[in-house]
């Protein structure tokens, strides 16, 4: 990440579209086509109940690293605080499927697999930012 002064006004990032370079960012997108793709196949009583919740908590976590990314240091810490959270949030909606048996084993361990992936990244990407690498 690079970092730049502008007159007095200090800038966080120069390249405010750099985001999709990031890992983080590309595996949580990967994560969002894969519960749209699930969420196609839930049963029509699951339309106002489980299938939204599921969708707006992946999109959050993608959509907070995109929004902190445009912040300072600082917010966008904060924002990968926001997308931990929501990715809990999408972990116990998975179980649930899976106990709903809305996924077959193989299906959920890919997602469960790549939850932790993302989770895993976002932990680092925030550990390395506190660091101030």
């Amino acid at each position: 990440m690079e970092e730049c002064k502008s007159g007095s006004k200090y800038k966080f990032m120069q390249d405010k579209q750099s985001y999709k370079k990031l890992i983080v960012y590309q595996k949580s997108k990967e994560l969002v086509l894969f519960v749209y793709e699930i969420t196609r196949e839930f049963p029509k009583t699951e339309e106002y109940v489980l299938l939204p919740q599921m969708r707006r908590a992946v999109v959050s976590i993608m959509a907070n690293i995109v929004e902190g990314y445009a912040k300072s240091r600082k917010e966008l810490i904060r924002f990968l605080s926001i997308s931990i959270g929501s990715l809990t949030e999408l972990e116990v909606y998975l179980d649930l499927c899976l106990e709903l048996n809305y996924l077959k084993q193989k299906r959920y361990d890919k997602g469960y697999n790549l939850l932790i992936e993302v989770k895993k990244l976002l932990y680092g990407f925030q550990k390395s930012l506190r660091n101030g690498v």
